[in-house]
C-alpha cells in the first residue's frame, strides 16, 4: 500500500498533494488546502470549516432590542434578559458572592441611597427586593433611634454580600455636600470594591459630572428599556444562592 508522504513533504498545495502516491486524486474532492497530518479529510471539514451560520448568531448578541443573552447563574426558565454588557458588569460580583463563606446574619445587598429617596425610590426598590426574598439592609428599618448612624452602617456593610448605590438626582445633590451619610457609605462601598450603581431618573454623564470614580464602575440603569421592577429582578438572581 502506498504510503502518505505528508509528515514528510507536507500537503500544504494541490501539486503536493497529488503528488502524493497515497492522497493522489483526493485532493479535488474535498477542496481546500489540507494539511492536518494524518488527519482525514471529513474530520478536517467538520472541525474547522467556517460556519456563517454559527457567526451571525454570535454577532446577533447585542442587537437592536439589546436583550439577548443570560448569565450563567440565571435558572432554568427565568424569563429575566440580560444584554452583555450587564452581563459583563455582574458577573465579577456573583463571582465573589460565590466565594464568600456561610454566615447566618449576613444580609443579600446593602442599600445606600440619598436621605430624600427614603421614602420613595430608595422604599420602592427595597419593597420590589424584600418581595423577590433578597434580604435587604435599608437605614430606615436598620438603624435603632438612638444609635450611631456610622456604626450602624458600617455593621451593615461588613455583613452585606453586595451594596447597590441607588443614583437618582437627590443623590448627585447630596454628594456634592460636606459629610453627608450617602458619601460616607458610598467612599465605604467603593474601597472594599463590592459597589453595583443603580442609575435611576438621571444619566452616568450627569454622574460623571459629580463623581468621575462612581461613574467609571458599570451597573444598571432604568429607562425606557428597563424599569425599577426589572433591576430588581436581575438583583435577585445575582445574590440567589
Amino acid at each position: 500500500m502506498a504510503k502518505c508522504t505528508a509528515p514528510r513533504e507536507g500537503h500544504r498545495t494541490s501539486s503536493g498533494a497529488e503528488a502524493c502516491p497515497a492522497c493522489r486524486g483526493r485532493y479535488g474532492r474535498y477542496g481546500g488546502g489540507y494539511s492536518s497530518y494524518g488527519s482525514s479529510p471529513s474530520s478536517y471539514s467538520s472541525s474547522y470549516t467556517y460556519s456563517p451560520s454559527r457567526s451571525n448568531s454570535s454577532s446577533s448578541v447585542g442587537s437592536s432590542s439589546g436583550r439577548s443573552t443570560k448569565p450563567r447563574w440565571s435558572r432554568t426558565g427565568s424569563s429575566v434578559v440580560y444584554t452583555p454588557a450587564e452581563v459583563q458588569t455582574l458577573t465579577p460580583f456573583r463571582e465573589k458572592i460565590e466565594k464568600l463563606p456561610p454566615q447566618p446574619d449576613r444580609r443579600d445587598v446593602f442599600l445606600c441611597h440619598a436621605w430624600n429617596d427614603r421614602k420613595e425610590a430608595a422604599r420602592e426598590l427595597h419593597d420590589l427586593l424584600e418581595a423577590r426574598k433578597v434580604s435587604v439592609w435599608f437605614s430606615e428599618k436598620d438603624v435603632i433611634l438612638g444609635t450611631s448612624l456610622l456604626r450602624e452602617i458600617d455593621k451593615g456593610l461588613a455583613k452585606s454580600r453586595v451594596g447597590i448605590v441607588l443614583v437618582t438626582p437627590a443623590f448627585l445633590e447630596r454628594i456634592q455636600g460636606d459629610g453627608s451619610i450617602a458619601d460616607k457609605e458610598l467612599s465605604a462601598l467603593l474601597a472594599r470594591d463590592q459597589l453595583i450603581p443603580i442609575v435611576h431618573n438621571t444619566t452616568y454623564e450627569e454622574l460623571r459630572e459629580v463623581s468621575p470614580l462612581l461613574a467609571s464602575r458599570s451597573g444598571l440603569t432604568t429607562g425606557e428599556d428597563q424599569n425599577m421592577e426589572d433591576v430588581a429582578d436581575k438583583i435577585a438572581e445575582l445574590v440567589a444562592p
